[in-house]
């Protein structure tokens, strides 16, 4: 997640003012520390301007 994030130019807390998510969740998940549910998933891929499935690429 954090290469889509930074591909497309956006801060974490860029992107969890456009999801509405917390900045430990964002931190967390891109750490893969946490695993996204899939509704975070669809609000992180709308956020991100992506398909979700960009978000399931392995690093």
């Amino acid at each position: 997640m954090r290469r889509q994030r930074k591909l497309a130019d956006m801060s974490q807390e860029e992107l969890l003012l456009r999801t509405g998510n917390k900045l430990s969740y964002v931190s967390d998940l891109e750490r893969r520390t946490r695993d996204p549910t899939v509704k975070a998933l669809g609000q992180l891929a709308d956020g991100l301007r992506i398909e979700p499935s960009a978000l399931l690429i392995q690093e």
